[in-house]
């Protein structure tokens, strides 16, 4: 179908497909690169995956064997999370704060699209950037251990599960940070509560007593974490029940579609 204007005689060919989703992932690309903070926080990621990497790895190459290296090499990216957090929460609470969201709203009235466009962006960048990110990490810190007592062959048993699956836990951990922005808006108390529930929650739910450590921590973000970041799961949770890595990669997953339904939800009631 096509419209044509009387005086300039132009044809605009309507958008075919289903709700125009194909447009609004364009747009968003074009959006998510543009923003500031993209390149701060994927600076931000990169010094703390690769950096600390380096540190924890120089470190670890003058002294005697470890268990499991790995989980030093990969040391970066337990700060590195919050990274690619904060870099979810601000690709749409930037436009709720410079009131950009009102134009991206009536280009696509339909918030369901909007959102699942964010997450189609949001998650196919932290996917790639930390699929990049856990291969150099792993062959720079791999590097600096070489001929040490701690090297660890890039063929050992679990080395590759633990390089694709920390990809996907960056990638999953910036969509729950779009999904709760999505639901909030606000971007200091969408960073807050990210932070909160990565590292506040986790610190809490250690000191309170052992049948409600026993139920809750395998569900943590940060705890699933640890045991995707390593061989095997550390010494601490010897005596407390976790997930494998690729189950608690699901209950991320999860946990990441909710809070973008939710926040579609919410949009589609409060931004009319």
């Amino acid at each position: 179908m096509s419209t044509v204007t009387a005086e300039h005689q132009w044809t605009i060919d309507e958008p075919s497909g289903r709700a125009g989703l194909r447009q609004a992932v364009s747009a968003e690309w074009t959006k998510f690169w543009s923003v500031r903070s993209t390149s701060w926080s994927l600076i931000a990621l990169l010094l703390a995956t690769i950096g600390l990497g380096i540190l924890s790895t120089h470190a670890l190459s003058t002294g005697p064997a470890t268990i499991d290296p790995i989980r030093r090499i990969f040391v970066g990216f337990n700060l590195g999370q919050f990274a690619i957090g904060v870099l979810g929460v601000l690709y749409i609470s930037a436009e709720y704060g410079t009131g950009q969201i009102r134009s991206t709203l009536s280009v696509m009235p339909r918030r369901s699209v909007v959102v699942g466009a964010k997450a189609i962006v949001m998650g196919g960048v932290g996917l790639v950037v930390g699929e990049v990110l856990s291969f150099v990490t792993f062959f720079v810190g791999d590097a600096v251990l070489s001929g040490s007592a701690s090297h660890v062959a890039f063929g050992a048993p679990g080395v590759l599960r633990v390089l694709i699956e920390s990809g996907l836990y960056l990638a999953l951990l910036g969509l729950i940070g779009l999904g709760i922005a999505t639901i909030l808006h606000n971007s200091a108390g969408s960073i807050a509560t990210f932070a909160g529930a990565v590292l506040v929650l986790t610190l809490l739910v250690s000191a309170m007593p052992t049948f409600i450590i026993h139920a809750v921590s395998r569900f943590l973000p940060a705890n699933i974490g640890q045991t995707v970041f390593a061989l095997s799961a550390p010494p601490r949770f010897a005596t407390i029940p976790v997930f494998s890595p690729l189950t608690g990669l699901i209950v991320l997953a999860v946990y990441a579609v909710v809070l973008l339904a939710a926040g579609s939800f919410l949009m589609s009631r409060r931004d009319t």
